[in-house]
């Protein structure tokens, strides 16, 4: 008889726990997508990348500023997502792969977002500033960069990707600066090869994703159009970054060098990738423009790691 009087509140409240667990779930859902952790996680590799390389030796490197520049790294690049969505949230809800993003689906309003958005580039900027003044200055350039210069442009003209590519090229120069405060040639170098990485790389996403981006009004490939114009200049900016991927071989990067042996690995690992960016020239179809991304990605995070490997190792 106890039982079945309690039944019914039993149940409600294992109800009640079911939907505020999906509620939480949701939300910390939405929250990844908003700052689109996935490309978030990957900026803040890159970012702990160019620390490792900017520390004198292995045991000199600080936890506190690794986990700092991590949180403050996420922290940036996932307000520059969120104020990107809310900017775009319009033309996202007219393409298939952003319709059902948090603010174009419903699920979250403008007003949270800014919310979010403001909040991340505070603590962001707040945490960074703590790691060095430099650090917080090239976080906030950054940010400015890509949400009211690349943003707006996006729909204009295709150099918007040639603007991205300012801040997209930063996380790998401000782990560098992170660790010692200073922006010269060695930094300098790490930009220059995220900067040509970007190239290839969002080509070849505007290439497989060119009739979706056209219904938000994006025209992002160089030519505006999936043709062998675009497809050369994807191979000329891969033999950019192919070459820049080296220089510090040479002698003139500072206290940033390879050795013989890293310095063949990262040329091997250029000519897969500039394999790839002919192979788009030949077929100029949407499979070959996935698969040149694809390497893209592992490319910049092979040569980080083989750049890391080179330091520690020699």
């Amino acid at each position: 008889m106890v039982i079945y009087i309690f039944a019914p509140v039993l149940k409600k409240s294992a109800l009640s726990a079911t939907n505020s667990s999906h509620s939480l779930k949701s939300i910390f859902l939405d929250f990844k997508e908003i700052t689109k952790a996935g490309l978030a996680i990957s900026v803040v590799f890159s970012s702990l990348a160019g620390y490792l390389l900017g520390v004198s030796e292995f045991s000199s490197a600080n936890v506190y500023v690794l986990v700092m520049l991590a949180v403050g790294g996420y922290c940036m690049v996932g307000a520059s997502n969120a104020y990107n969505q809310i900017i775009e949230k319009d033309l996202d809800a007219l393409m298939d792969r952003t319709k059902n993003r948090p603010i174009p689906s419903g699920r979250m309003t403008v007003n949270t977002a800014f919310v979010i958005a403001t909040a991340l580039t505070l603590i962001g900027l707040i945490i960074l500033y703590w790691i060095n003044p430099k650090t917080a200055m090239f976080g906030a350039i950054s940010i400015f960069l890509y949400t009211c210069i690349y943003t707006p442009l996006k729909t204009v003209t295709s150099l918007s990707v040639f603007v991205g590519a300012f801040p997209g090229a930063i996380p790998f120069m401000l782990g560098w600066v992170a660790a010692t405060n200073n922006f010269g040639i060695e930094a300098g170098t790490l930009f220059l090869i995220q900067f040509f990485w970007q190239f290839p790389h969002f080509w070849a996403i505007g290439w497989f994703l060119f009739e979706d981006y056209k219904k938000g009004g994006f025209y992002m490939l160089p030519t505006g159009k999936r043709d062998k114009g675009t497809a050369m200049q994807v191979i000329l900016y891969t033999l950019w970054l192919a070459v820049a991927s080296v220089l510090p071989s040479f002698g003139y990067t500072g206290q940033l060098y390879l050795t013989t042996v890293s310095t063949i690995i990262v040329g091997l690992l250029g000519l897969w990738m500039l394999f790839y960016a002919v192979k788009l020239y030949k077929n100029q179809n949407d499979k070959s423009a996935r698969s040149l991304m694809l390497v893209s990605v592992s490319y910049i995070s092979l040569i980080q790691v083989v750049y890391i490997l080179d330091k520690f190792l020699r």
